[in-house]
């Protein structure tokens, strides 16, 4: 029987800790969170799907317990946390034991630095997760986790983590964990991004044909940033083809009824009444005054881009804004996200 430790307690890290805990997996949750903490303990996790709360019980700690050793380290943190758990958690990874990255963005590879590339695993999330209050975890969104290495094929480590998981979601399962990776970032970047400068969930945004327009955007430029660094991109969810999403010259040049276009706008608003419910956990972090991840999203695609001398104002424009909203200088609304839009259109 695996021993699970699982570092973070968002949204995320409440419902693998306490669905895993379920499923009588042997699992420990860290958190950092002292209200999180107390409300855990006092009555377990409360998991919120589908309008029915399940109380579980199960453990949580303010830290890794000093001289026991876990199979596998869940990081479930915002991003930029993600090294810093990692080296918290080392001390107590078994030697033969794995770190299991769920955050957004490239972090295996930062993770990789501290604990070694062998050790690390991606799980990338196609499902959404919200804290209704301290140890209240909401479902806001289904799906599962597709699962891979930095480097090399499925092997058992993968197939173990993923037996683990399938009590929380469906698992699949990929040897080019960067190409679903860089899909998974664009989608990101796009719908992070409307969340969080609109300060609204996903559904009613994507209704609208500008903002639609800015998210098609934001996802070509980084779609030409992993092209040029040679990433095969995957389809997310087996399903959205990001290559055949960007924008080429043609769309930028075609008028409003263009097939091509329609089709991408009708494709990008499927995708998003999907995840409807989705709130911007950048959004969140903001609000509970902590750092947003947008430099492990649109910073990373900006950030690259600048690498090869590419061009991509449009996220750049969108990581300038929401570190507006995070120093107060600028506040979450729709009339902030159409002064992007109209810049970016200008």
């Amino acid at each position: 029987m695996a021993r699970v430790l699982v570092m973070g307690t968002g949204g995320l890290g409440g419902i693998v800790a306490g669905t895993l805990t379920e499923a009588e997996i042997d699992v420990t949750a860290i958190t950092t969170n002292p209200a999180i903490l107390e409300a855990v303990r006092a009555r377990g996790f409360v998991v919120r799907d589908g309008g029915e709360d399940r109380a579980i019980p199960g453990r949580i700690e303010a830290a890794p317990p000093v001289g026991e050793q876990f199979d596998v380290v869940v990081l479930a943190t915002q991003p930029p946390s993600v090294e810093d758990a990692a080296r918290t958690a080392l001390p107590v990874l078994a030697d033969d034991g794995v770190m299991v990255v769920l955050q957004n963005g490239l972090c295996e590879q930062r993770v990789a630095k501290i604990v070694g590339a062998e050790r690390v695993l991606g799980a990338i999330v196609a499902w959404g997760a919200s804290v209704a209050a301290p140890g209240v975890y909401e479902r806001t969104a289904a799906g599962g986790f597709t699962i891979g290495k930095l480097h090399g094929e499925v092997d058992d480590a993968c197939r173990g983590v993923g037996a683990l998981l399938e009590a929380v979601g469906p698992v699949s399962y990929t040897s080019n964990l960067a190409g679903a990776r860089w899909s998974k970032l664009a989608l990101n970047c796009a719908i992070s991004s409307l969340g969080t400068i609109a300060g609204e969930h996903l559904g009613p945004l994507v209704r609208v044909r500008r903002y639609r327009r800015l998210a098609l955007e934001v996802m070509s430029e980084a779609v030409a940033v992993a092209k040029h660094e040679g990433v095969r991109l995957e389809k997310v969810s087996g399903t959205l083809d990001l290559e055949w999403v960007a924008l080429t010259d043609a769309d930028r040049a075609a008028r409003v009824g263009s097939a091509a276009l329609t089709a991408k706008h009708a494709l990008l608003l499927a995708v998003g009444l999907r995840y409807r419910r989705m709130r911007s956990s950048m959004l969140a972090a903001i609000e509970r005054g902590r750092t947003p991840a947008i430099d492990f999203l649109n910073g990373e695609v900006v950030s690259r881009a600048r690498l090869h001398g590419l061009p991509a104002p449009v996220n750049a424009k969108v990581v300038e804004t929401v570190w507006a909203i995070a120093h107060g200088e600028a506040r979450s609304s729709r009339d902030l996200l159409d002064s992007v839009c109209a810049s970016v259109a200008a």
